[in-house]
């Protein structure tokens, strides 16, 4: 149809999508336009009408779309019709009143208690040992990111006030209580490292060169820490906050606390373990309770 080269031709030259995104809105577009033309005799996009547009989506749900392809064809149809209307070919939008569906929440992946307590590291040389574990205990003890990680230095860790600084998005400082035993092995390490590297980056956790680590190095000593210990598909830094701010759930931490350690901005970002808790609820339930099946 002529509308809808025009169309792509429009986000590809003044929207400026890529053309992988173009490319999608093309397929959305032409399936849309073939069931126009095969329920309704319809030919002329701009002509379509809500109903139609209904019954249409309604027909990618009989065909087994989930609901997030769905909402890509609403998202697509949108867009379109603005167009539409820019152009001066239709006065008002079909898809007024057309809401996204509701997608279900993914649960949150963290690795249960008892695995975390199974982490083993490589039997290498004493400092790269303490080193590993260090950099795994800080990950699941304080549930700072990746990137935060590799930025620490040594003036961020306040022995006396039990706490390390941290500089989060948007270089927004947070402090994170620690316990002694992370600040005994903190110490420990730094002990071992400074024996080893003359000089170094000023950085607290340092690669086996005496250098900042890299994003890479770190996710690849969670990989394979937790590769022995979790039939999860993601072994990422990641996962040891989700786990950090699950097991503080699990244990009574309030939400507000872990919004404010993990650094959260909006309460409604943290609200995501909540539900993942109350899920994990649910399947205990059902377990153990005489009726719960």
């Amino acid at each position: 149809m002529k509308i809808i080269k025009q169309f792509t031709s429009y986000i590809q030259a003044e929207r400026r999508y890529s053309p992988l995104t173009v490319k999608s809105y093309l397929r959305d577009l032409e399936r849309y336009g073939d069931y126009m033309a095969a329920a309704y005799g319809v030919e002329n996009l701009c002509k379509v009408s809500t109903p139609m547009i209904k019954s249409f989506l309604v027909s990618l749900k009989e065909e087994g779309l989930s609901n997030r392809s769905i909402n890509r064809m609403i998202s697509t149809l949108k867009t379109f019709y603005k167009y539409c209307m820019r152009e001066g070919l239709t006065e008002t939008s079909p898809m007024v009143g057309i809401k996204n569906l509701k997608q279900p929440k993914n649960l949150v992946k963290f690795v249960p208690e008892n695995d975390i307590n199974k982490v083993s590291f490589e039997n290498l040389d004493e400092y790269t040992i303490k080193r590993d574990e260090l950099l795994f205990e800080i990950l699941y003890q304080t549930g700072i990111r990746k990137a935060e990680l590799i930025g620490l230095k040594d003036r961020d860790v306040d022995q006396l006030e039990m706490r390390i600084k941290v500089l989060g998005k948007r270089d927004k400082e947070r402090y994170i209580p620690v316990g002694r035993d992370l600040l005994a092995m903190i110490g420990h390490y730094q002990t071992l490292r400074d024996g080893r590297f003359e000089v170094h980056a000023d950085r607290l956790l340092l690669n086996d060169k005496g250098e900042e680590m890299t994003p890479y190095f770190v996710y690849n000593k969670v990989h394979r820490m937790l590769e022995g210990v979790t039939s999860l598909r993601q072994k990422s830094p990641h996962v040891l906050r989700h786990t950090f701010a699950t097991h503080l759930l699990d244990e009574g931490a309030s939400l507000v606390a872990i919004q404010k350690l993990l650094g959260h901005t909006d309460l409604a970002t943290t609200q995501v373990y909540a539900h993942n808790t109350i899920e994990q609820l649910k399947k205990i339930h059902q377990q153990a309770h005489p009726k719960g099946g």
